[in-house]
């Protein structure tokens, strides 16, 4: 059984940081591209940022890109989310997410974890 476990979510203050982690088991962890998306309130799904499986390439969405990096640890089974300079509107429920469709989006994807609160507030 597919399992993610994410942790690492809070309150900070806008221009804080964070750095969430996704514990994965039930399948072989290495061999997986993984994903991060997030839920604004009152938002649908939206893709943050995806990693492929060995670590070597990683993609970010606009709203994003030169604040977060997405990492991984293959050894550990762990995907990470370091968050930098958050903004009020990074404000949301972050998931881990596993099996994006062929030709859809990481919001779509078959699993995701229960998610992890970041509220950025002052």
């Amino acid at each position: 059984e597919v399992q993610l476990v994410e942790s690492g979510g809070g309150l900070v203050q806008p221009g804080g940081s964070l750095k969430l982690s996704c514990a994965a088991s039930g399948f072989v962890f290495e061999s997986a591209d993984m994903g991060w998306i997030r839920q604004r309130p009152g938002r649908g799904l939206e893709w943050v940022s995806a990693i492929n499986q060995w670590g070597t390439s990683a993609y970010y969405a606009s709203s994003v890109q030169g604040r977060f990096t997405t990492s991984r640890d293959n050894a550990k089974n762990t995907l990470y989310l370091e968050m930098n300079d958050l903004h009020f509107e990074d404000t949301a429920v972050y998931y881990c997410a596993k099996d994006k469709p062929d030709m859809g989006s990481w919001a779509q994807a078959r699993y995701r974890g229960q998610g992890t609160q970041v509220t950025v507030s002052s």
